[in-house]
């Protein structure tokens, strides 16, 4: 059975299920496996403009490294799944296209670090969220420690850690953990709002526009305005900005093409 089921839902729109309810989508070495074979498609897809992950389950969207099967492995073995996690959630953040998660349920260690990856976070109301790596002696180590300080501030992010605590999806809104909190079955709705919108968009201007914030965020306001002025300035000959002034000035909505 596949451990990630990817469908093409239209308009560039992409869902990638974790697929393993059984085991709360834990992150197995198929699994990972399986989601570096779909980053490998995505790299060079021309035709995708969004992508959202989700799990197959009501209660977990993923609950992080498959511990059953770390336990089976001898040190080295483990310093390479730790290697393997972290490298999959880097390709997630660094995926050219804006990404979704859809948290149709419980996200722990692994498993909120892959939304912690992705560019928008969807919650449900109800379930649990948090880096619990301290109660099992060690450290969240698939950019956990960084990106939470970053999202939500180093004192907040360091009291979920310290304490491995689990926070609510209400919670986590509230704290910009994250972008939304909506009931459990309407997650995955909303998620596909937000792709619909994003898809209509031009897509060079939202690559360009996700390189700037991204990269911007990590160096002094100067530089990072610089960088703002060299994406801007890829966009000034694409096809798809002079399509955007003609359809304003027709009253029509625009047909971008990525070109």
């Amino acid at each position: 059975m596949k451990s990630l089921l990817i469908e093409e839902k239209g308009r560039g729109i992409i869902l990638a299920t974790l697929n393993r309810p059984n085991q709360a989508n834990a992150l197995s070495m198929q699994l990972l496996r399986e989601l570096n074979d779909f980053l490998s498609s995505m790299e060079h897809a021309t035709n995708v403009r969004v992508v959202i992950f989700t799990g197959a389950s009501d209660r977990a969207f993923c609950a992080g490294a498959d511990l059953k099967e770390r336990n089976e492995l001898d040190e080295k073995e483990v310093r390479f799944a730790v290697q393997k996690i972290r490298m999959t959630m880097n390709r997630v953040a660094t995926l050219k296209f804006p990404t979704i998660a859809a948290m149709n349920g419980t996200a722990l260690g692994g498993g909120l670090e892959l939304a912690l990856a992705c560019d928008v976070r969807i919650g449900s109301l109800t379930a649990s969220y948090g880096l619990p790596e301290t109660s099992l002696a060690i450290i969240p180590g698939a950019g956990g420690t960084q990106l939470l300080s970053r999202l939500i501030g180093s004192g907040k992010a360091k009291e979920m850690i310290y304490t491995a605590s689990r926070i609510s999806g209400t919670e986590a809104k509230e704290i910009g953990l994250l972008e939304h909190a909506e009931k459990q079955e309407d997650v995955l709705k909303k998620a596909f709002e937000l792709a619909e919108l994003m898809a209509g968009n031009g897509p060079i201007a939202i690559r360009q526009a996700k390189h700037a914030i991204n990269l911007g965020l990590e160096v002094d306001i100067q530089t990072a305005l610089i960088i703002e002025r060299n994406a801007y300035e890829k966009l000034i000959s694409t096809s798809d900005r002079r399509e955007g002034l003609l359809a304003f000035q027709e009253k029509r909505k625009p047909t971008y093409k990525g070109e």
